[in-house]
């Protein structure tokens, strides 16, 4: 099966998500439109088609959607992921931060050590800012040691990060009566 691709609404905007076969190559979070979100994965996937996706992929695009409308716990860590297309390293990377549950965060140093490499947090830090499967790999629930928030590489930055981790009720500064 020829790689596609497609576009799907979430209550942050249109995401894309792409596919080879029945396995996931790449997904991508907003981009402000859908014009610019669609760009950016054909840019990314050139040899990709945008068509209707295959059983597999459809329950990931159901996971992310309820992921980012708060319907709690999305079951993204099945969904199949083609890490043959990334570094090494950042494929254990990634496969750490896919068992951060909704709602809780590690910071990139605890994601170093779960790795048996503890002064890999900066390594682990742009790995996550490379990761071309957000949000299926949550690299929003990854923070500084400090617990603030640490860089994100999605269109609208931190502020994107800040406001994934609220849909899943994680605040990074105590909520005021109007952010409850």
């Amino acid at each position: 099966m020829a790689q596609g691709f497609t576009l799907f609404d979430t209550a942050i905007g249109q995401c894309g998500i792409a596919w080879d076969g029945r396995t996931v190559i790449g997904s991508q979070l907003p981009e402000g439109s859908a014009e610019r979100t669609r760009a950016r994965l054909e840019r990314r996937f050139p040899g990709a088609v945008e068509h209707d996706p295959p059983g597999t992929v459809r329950r990931a695009i159901a996971a992310v959607t309820a992921l980012l409308s708060g319907e709690g716990a999305a079951p993204l860590a099945e969904v199949p992921l083609d890490l043959s297309r990334v570094p090494r390293f950042h494929a254990r990377v990634y496969e750490v931060a896919r068992t951060i549950p909704p709602g809780t965060t590690l910071t990139y140093g605890e994601i170093a050590r779960r790795l048996g490499e503890p002064g890999a947090a900066r390594a682990v830090g742009q790995a996550l800012g490379a990761n071309p499967f957000a949000p299926i790999v949550p690299c929003h629930r990854v923070l500084a040691a400090d617990g603030g928030t640490g860089g994100f590489s999605a269109n609208g930055g931190v502020a994107t990060k800040r406001r994934m981790l609220e849909i899943e009720g994680v605040y990074l500064e105590e909520p005021t009566l109007f952010d409850v």
